[in-house]
């Protein structure tokens, strides 16, 4: 077991490197932020400064993600995935150390990058390494790890605060962890040798762009919408309401558990009922969760909210860019560039809007019901696309 963890062609060692590199570039340098947000906002941030830490890193995030679905090139791959896992403890480190607001601005905009690389980038690099004939339910243990991901730091981050720690020592025990996951995940998922690559051309085809295309584009827009609301603030929600205080830390626990099986889990469902209804139900059941913070102070219920949103989120990307993959076919750059700049916009986007409901109406069920609103829109196009749909590609 030892020598396969080291084996760099391993096949348990690479599922390994890429869920540890999810821990690294998506749960330290992105969800460890929405953990210690309780902790920040009392002596700290405040509502505003928040959701312009949390537009800039999601802004970050877009640039990377646009940016590496053109890189074509393995070798080039593996450069900028290590270069992602070095941004990934570095901009964590600024978080510790100081509380220039610029410098966190700064650092928040290049954690997103570096978070892009590991995500997008390092999963490519994965799915790439495995050595297997079907790669997809491997790919989707790899998934896993973006709920191992927010479950572990938000324990890392519990200890250190429960421990007498402040958020300061936070950060500086999510980098220190960091530093070996980087170590590691940069041996195992790179190269013995320079990898020679056929030169990959792929033109522009508006005619990819169908009626039906583009009602899934604008689906995952408000996807996206849907995601980052309670990406970025839910603990907050959570802890602003009265009773609840403390609840928000518990809620944000039950997201990171619900995440580690949705995506096996959606994508089997997905393989027997097809993509479109599965994707339906899934954003149905996070409109569900969206809106209970706004509608109950039950403790069970709120707890529900969390396992909805966990439940979904990760499963919801997978879906759309499973199904984008098989429209596309032999030609996937145009396509997923399109997909994945929908997506960050309703990233970028959803934290400011939030804010002014916020200050607007002096709580967060404003923001909440506007959310869920979006993604409904999102559902009812959907539904009203199914007529578009070409016959979807079967997964073998």
């Amino acid at each position: 077991m030892h020598t396969r963890l080291l084996n760099r062609n391993s096949n348990l060692a690479i599922l390994t490197a890429g869920i540890l590199s999810l821990i690294l570039g998506i749960g330290i340098a992105r969800f460890a932020f929405t953990s210690l947000l309780p902790a920040m906002m009392e002596r700290y941030l405040d509502v505003t400064a928040t959701g312009v830490l949390a537009s800039v890193n999601f802004a970050g995030y877009l640039s990377g993600a646009i940016f590496a679905v053109f890189i074509r090139d393995i070798n080039t791959k593996v450069r900028y995935f290590r270069l992602g896992m070095l941004l990934s403890v570095l901009t964590t480190l600024v978080l510790a150390l100081t509380e220039n607001q610029m410098l966190w601005i700064l650092s928040r905009i290049i954690a997103g990058f570096g978070t892009a690389m590991g995500m997008v980038v390092g999963s490519a690099i994965v799915m790439y390494k495995l050595d297997m004939e079907d790669k997809t339910k491997a790919m989707g243990i790899h998934f896993s790890g973006i709920g191992i991901a927010i479950l572990v730091t938000d324990l890392i981050s519990k200890a250190v605060l429960t421990s007498g720690g402040d958020w300061h020592r936070a950060w500086l025990t999510l980098s220190l962890v960091g530093i070996p996951l980087a170590l590691y995940t940069t041996y195992i998922l790179s190269f013995d040798r320079h990898i020679q690559q056929a030169a990959q051309q792929h033109k522009f085809d508006i005619s990819i762009f169908s009626p039906f295309v583009i009602l899934l584009t604008v689906a995952y827009f408000t996807e996206g919408v849907g995601f980052v609301v309670q990406a970025t603030f839910l603990p907050d929600i959570i802890d602003s309401i009265p009773g609840l205080e403390g609840w928000g830390s518990r809620t944000w626990t039950m997201v990171g558990l619900a995440g580690i099986p949705s995506c096996i889990l959606w994508m089997r469902l997905a393989h027997r009922f097809g993509s479109i209804p599965i994707i339906i139900l899934a954003m149905a059941l996070q409109v569900i969760g969206i809106l209970l913070p706004a509608l109950t102070d039950s403790i069970p219920l709120i707890l529900l909210s969390g396992l909805l949103y966990g439940g979904t989120f990760v499963g919801l990307v997978a879906l759309f860019l499973n199904l984008g993959g098989k429209i596309a076919a032999h030609n996937p750059v145009v396509l997923m560039g399109a997909f994945t700049t929908a997506y960050g916009i309703g990233q970028v986007t959803a934290p400011l809007y939030s804010v002014a409901l916020v200050h607007y109406s002096g709580s967060y069920d404003a923001a909440l019901y506007l959310t869920a609103a979006i993604v409904s829109a999102g559902v009812l196009l959907l539904w009203y696309g199914k007529q578009y749909q070409p016959r979807e590609p079967s997964d073998s």
